[in-house]
């Protein structure tokens, strides 16, 4: 019997698990993106795009389906499609799986300064050229800041943003010497980052570290109740039992 499994997200860890439960005979696998980059790196398999708008939504979604197990691979600050994620697999009653990554570990010479949220960073800023690379969204809380940003994302952010910023449009995987060459070129004096974890974009904080710069790090949001795994061959394995 042919079992439907569901991955959120658009994560290097979702499309590395599509990759390899769609080589399974036994499963039916559909992605499902936010769709909030114009241009997202698509997984295999099937794949849905858009938002579902809310718990309720997604769980009637689910059952049209007939979705046997979710696993929520969205980024670690995709905070509020995990807690609808979690209470929609709990409506249908169907397994629900958390896949993150885990997070960055200071090491020796880093001058990491923790912050709860971008309004705290954004009022903590130890330098006057700050390289900010949390993202389109919430560049609001810096708008009101007179320091220069260089602002890094893959797509352009709609206003509010701060008022003297130059926008650069990227998407990684980056290396230490690219980085160490940005951060000088652009006389950068603070990085700000969200703690996401991953290899794509960790060169920043290596070649802020060789610079000697202070690191702004937003911690991680709460997620919900349900069982967590980091790696893609855990979940696997989780996936083995949920579905078997």
């Amino acid at each position: 019997m042919t079992r439907c499994v569901v991955i959120l997200g658009g994560t290097g860890e979702a499309r590395r698990l599509a990759e390899r439960l769609v080589e399974r005979p036994d499963l039916r696998v559909i992605s499902t993106l936010a769709g909030r980059v114009r241009e997202p790196r698509l997984p295999a398999g099937e794949v849905r795009v858009g938002g579902f708008g809310g718990p309720e939504p997604m769980a009637g979604w689910l059952r049209a389906e007939r979705v046997d197990a979710v696993v929520d691979a969205t980024h670690p600050f995709a905070e509020r499609i995990s807690f609808s994620a979690a209470e929609a697999a709990r409506l249908v009653g169907v397994p629900h799986l958390l896949l993150r990554r885990p997070g960055w570990t200071p090491g020796e010479g880093d001058d990491w300064r923790w912050v709860r949220d971008l309004e705290e960073a954004a009022r903590e800023l130890p330098g006057e050229r700050v390289f900010l690379t949390t993202g389109r969204q919430g560049l609001a809380a810096f708008a009101g800041s007179d320091r220069w940003f260089l602002v890094r994302c893959v797509d352009p952010p709609e206003p509010p943003v701060p008022a003297r910023m130059e926008l650069l449009l990227s998407r990684g995987p980056y290396t230490v010497d690219g980085e160490l060459a940005l951060m000088r070129a652009h006389r950068v004096g603070v990085l700000v980052t969200k703690d996401s974890g991953g290899e794509l974009t960790v060169a920043k904080l290596t070649a802020a570290r060789e610079l000697g710069l202070p690191v702004v790090v937003v911690r991680r949001p709460p997620v919900p109740d349900v069982p967590v795994v980091e790696t893609v061959g855990q979940a696997v394995s989780w996936l083995g039992s949920a579905v078997a």
